[in-house]
């Protein structure tokens, strides 16, 4: 079953299929354009995908049908707001840096995509397997801050710069704890690249085999990569009540749009980091030496689990957004400071003594 599902069987007959008549850097140019085709597509229908989840996940909490006219179940309501956003007149400040105002969409999108690139869908389907994997996407991802605090300050106004210095502290701190929570799992891996930390799950989930610190990872994880996407109860950058619309307060139409989609991008970003790290990306579940249970698991295509997961992850930020309250920005940095933040290192201590003397399962 694990050949039957096997993509790269697919992407090494493309790549042999090019290699027949074309150079090797054409092949590789050719290669790359197909990739960033791919993930412009995936992105595309990513957005439509969340936000019309969205919208049906906030109108179950509040009791609610959300959507229904444009389309069955309100499925084309997505569509229609494409087009309004697309066919809305670009309008800039009189006032603002008009160079670093346009850049700043372009800016996350790119980080988006950047950290996009890593992620391991399914066996052999991932555009780049790094041996520095989780570092380079920590790394990459903390690049769309840069965008943020750009649209804050080349807006010229005082709303849209006070949302982007929220974001830099929201976000330079945040980064901190996720950042040790996926440690947490590495000293038991003792690997940062992903292919390798999806294949040591083939007997069991780190979640479960990493006994109570795994647990504790995870639920730190799931807080601070809310934090870090700007997402309530912690979207304190764009307080409607208190900023307009935070950093993006002055933009329109296909610029809006896109500082809109690099949210759930993000999003499906760290909840696939999330998923890979903690819930055995696309690997099955699979229990011990039950190989009857393993057997019937491995029919699932791969791809089917890696979603499942992600969607299970996006499902419980969304159920975060739509049941707390937002927070204020101080105790937004208190609780990352005083509590997320020391809880953490005391939690990767003691996962580093039980990798040590071999507790976990």
């Amino acid at each position: 079953m694990k050949a039957l599902y096997d993509f790269s069987y697919l992407t090494n007959a493309i790549h042999q299929w090019l290699s027949s008549f074309l150079s090797p850097n054409g092949v590789m140019i050719t290669e790359m354009i197909l990739v960033g085709l791919a993930f412009m597509l995936f992105f595309a229908v990513l957005g439509l995908v969340l936000v019309y989840a969205e919208r049906k996940v906030s109108a179950f909490f509040q009791q609610r049908l959300g959507p229904m006219r444009v389309g069955k179940w309100g499925t084309a309501q997505t569509i229609a707001d494409v087009i309004k956003l697309l066919m809305k007149e670009p309008i800039i400040n009189k006032e603002a840096d008009r160079f670093l105002f346009n850049l700043a969409p372009y800016i996350i999108m790119m980080a988006a995509f950047m950290a996009m690139a890593a992620l391991p869908f399914a066996r052999g389907l991932q555009a780049l397997d790094f041996d520095i994997g989780i570092l380079y996407v920590a790394a990459v991802s903390s690049l769309g801050v840069i965008g943020i605090l750009l649209a804050g300050w080349s807006s010229n106004n005082k709303y849209s710069l006070i949302g982007a210095m929220r974001a830099g502290a929201q976000i330079i701190s945040y980064e901190l704890s996720v950042a040790l929570s996926l440690l947490t799992i590495v000293v038991l891996t003792g690997s940062l690249q992903l292919s390798v930390i999806v294949e040591s799950q083939a007997d069991g989930w780190w979640l479960f085999k990493g006994h109570i610190p795994a647990m504790i990872a995870f639920l730190i994880f799931l807080i601070a990569s809310t934090a870090e996407t700007n997402r309530g109860p912690f979207d304190l950058a764009e307080a409607e009540s208190e900023l307009t619309a935070g950093f993006h307060t002055e933009y329109s139409g296909l610029k809006f749009a896109f500082f809109f989609l690099a949210e759930f991008a993000n999003m499906f970003i760290v909840s696939a980091i999330g998923a890979t790290v903690f819930l055995g990306g696309w690997m099955p579940l699979h229990i011990g030496n039950w190989e009857g249970f393993n057997a019937i698991m491995d029919y699932i295509p791969p791809i089917f689990w890696f979603f499942g997961k992600v969607s299970f992850m996006i499902f419980l930020m969304m159920w975060f957004r739509w049941t707390f309250p937002r927070l204020r920005i101080d105790q937004l940095l208190t609780l990352e400071w005083k509590y997320l933040l020391p809880i953490n290192l005391v939690n990767i201590l003691v996962m580093a003594f039980i990798g040590l003397v071999g507790w976990h399962f």
